[in-house]
């Protein structure tokens, strides 16, 4: 019985590794994440936000393929704090199980998630900390459609650099407008002005091509300390959800992605384009001089000098 006891209150990691019936599942967790939230079904939560805890355990498929240290390749912490800040954002609820519910469903919908257990807690309602805790499987659940419409963090601006516009007036006043506005931005750049290594191989030529251009992006990165340079879906995900701007490296992307048109990296602009269109993009915005535009994408440019 007192084994029992504990486990009633035991952290969810706890629960699901005593729960486990079958073969035993990797496991990724959030813990003790703290958040203020309007949440309540009495009137005097209403107005005024309180402090709510989320702990949450996640089991996973094993991988079917080496990892590489690749983080695209996981199932990210983000994900599941994602759908926290998701489902806050819906509307405001009454009950902490609908809410349980509604993150359980969502974490669900990621192709490795198993098991999912999710424990929320409000901390400012009584001497303890009064919650529920819900368990959810994969098979059983009737999860709902993840919609854009769901992410409701604005779309980032999406900018083609050219060389000279680094140390550009233009280029500063932009970053100064985008950190004061607190708007995600993610840059892209092409080739070096300067001349690097070329070979006769057209495949090995590419590759070379590739690591030029995220040579030029460390080179804008030098130029301004709020230029992060980002490599992976995930952390570019992460960048526009939190504001940031970035600096597009883009050969892991393009290395991984699937049915990729074959571009010609002479020429940049249709490949900012695709990169648009991954995150819903509208427009791009050029800085500096325009390169032959055979993009289907609207351009707003901003001259230098």
């Amino acid at each position: 019985m007192s084994n029992e006891i504990h486990l009633a209150f035991a952290h969810p990691k706890e629960r699901s590794e005593a729960s486990e019936t079958g073969s035993v599942h990797d496991r990724i967790s959030l813990r003790d994440h703290i958040v203020d939230v309007e949440i309540g079904a009495f009137q005097s939560e209403r107005g005024s936000k309180q402090r709510v805890c989320f702990n949450i355990v996640v089991e996973v498929k094993p991988f079917q393929y080496t990892i590489e240290d690749d983080v695209d390749r996981i199932l990210s912490y983000d994900k599941v704090t994602e759908a926290i800040t998701i489902e806050l954002n819906v509307e405001r609820l009454n009950l902490l199980e609908t809410l349980a519910e509604r993150i359980a469903d969502r974490i669900l919908t990621e192709p490795q998630a198993i098991r999912v257990f999710v424990r929320i807690e409000k901390l400012d309602r009584g001497p303890g900390a009064l919650g529920v805790e819900i368990v959810r499987f994969n098979e059983a659940t009737k999860a709902r459609s993840v919609t854009k419409e769901d992410f409701q963090f604005e779309c980032p601006k999406i900018f083609f650099l050219s060389n000279n516009a680094f140390e550009s007036v233009q280029l500063k006043n932009c970053i100064d407008e985008l950190e004061s506005l607190g708007q995600s931005a993610i840059f892209c750049v092409g080739l070096p002005s300067e001349n690097y290594s070329k070979v006769v191989q057209h495949q090995v030529q590419r590759r070379i091509d590739l690591l030029a251009i995220e040579q030029n992006a460390w080179r804008l990165a030098a130029f301004d300390k709020r230029c992060v340079v980002v490599e992976t879906k995930t952390e570019l995900d992460w960048a526009v959800k939190n504001g940031q701007i970035s600096v597009w490296a883009p050969a892991k992307m393009l290395l991984d992605a699937k049915n990729l048109p074959n571009f010609d990296l002479q020429n940049i602009l249709p490949l900012s384009e695709w990169l648009a269109n991954e995150f819903g993009a509208q427009y791009l915005t050029m800085i500096g001089e325009m390169p032959n535009n055979n993009c289907s994408i609207k351009i707003e440019t901003v001259p230098l000098g």
